[in-house]
């Protein structure tokens, strides 16, 4: 009971650190928000009417939207943090601390998939209020299911990503090169079209990325007709974080390297 308590405080410290400092509470609020009007402006939301209804052509950017939050709240922010943690040596004198090692991971990455589980009901209502998207009725277990895959695959290969970067230098480079290019051929900032090379589908449906977003936009599609369930995609991104926590148990470490 005492180590589930120091648990519970790690998970309400992660939070008032976030609390308390506003300039990155607020862009990392902001960030998803800003590239959701960035996508309507661009791509333009529209309406698309079905004769029986009209949908707005936003509800298609939303889920694109929610795969973005899902991977720079818990590939992104965890792999750079935990770099900036083992380099500073806060790891290692937490690692010698009476608080458990489990204590510490499920308060940072519990706090992590809060946040992004939150961030993405601002996007969701964001969607809602200004643009008039849809939002997931029958489908909506299969969102949060897609979502909490997600939030495991990419939190293990965060870590697993950080357990080979060097140092917290080389941090910056190594996580947004590993990601970005991902995120562009994977249907999240740019819809795919009939004019886009055969090989980069065949390159980006071997990633997570991909799978994650393409699962959210069959739980965000208005038109389906079934429970909204994607197991082939759920799978692939299912095996990516136990690749990924294969990896982190293997080579994370929590001193500085030198």
């Amino acid at each position: 009971m005492r180590a589930i308590g120091l648990a519970l405080r790690q998970l309400k410290y992660e939070e008032r650190s976030f609390r308390r400092n506003p300039a990155a509470a607020f862009f990392t609020i902001a960030f998803p928000l800003i590239f959701l009007v960035i996508l309507n402006v661009i791509f333009g939301g529209g309406e698309i009417d079905t004769g029986e209804r009209v949908i707005s052509g936003a509800t298609f950017y939303v889920p694109a939207i929610a795969a973005l939050t899902v991977v720079n709240s818990c590939y992104t922010s965890v792999a750079m943090s935990w770099v900036f943690n083992r380099d500073q040596g806060v790891l290692k004198r937490i690692r010698g601390a009476p608080l458990p090692a489990w204590a510490f991971l499920f308060g940072r990455i519990a706090y992590t998939v809060i946040l992004m589980i939150v961030l993405t009901v601002i996007v969701v209502a964001f969607g809602r209020i200004f643009y008039d998207v849809d939002i997931p009725g029958t489908t909506l277990p299969a969102v949060l299911v897609t979502l909490a895959v997600g939030a495991f695959a990419f939190c293990a290969l965060g870590l697993a990503v950080a357990s080979l970067v060097p140092n917290a230098d080389a941090a910056p480079a190594v996580v947004n090169a590993s990601i970005l290019p991902l995120l562009f051929i994977s249907d999240v900032f740019i819809p795919p079209d009939a004019g886009t090379p055969a090989w980069v589908e065949h390159v980006s449906s071997i990633f997570p990325v991909r799978h994650l977003s393409e699962a959210l936009q069959t739980g965000f599609n208005p038109f389906e007709t079934g429970a909204g369930f994607e197991p082939v995609h759920l799978g692939v991104i299912a095996a990516w974080g136990v690749a990924g926590l294969i990896v982190t148990l293997r080579f994370s470490s929590w001193e500085p390297r030198v």
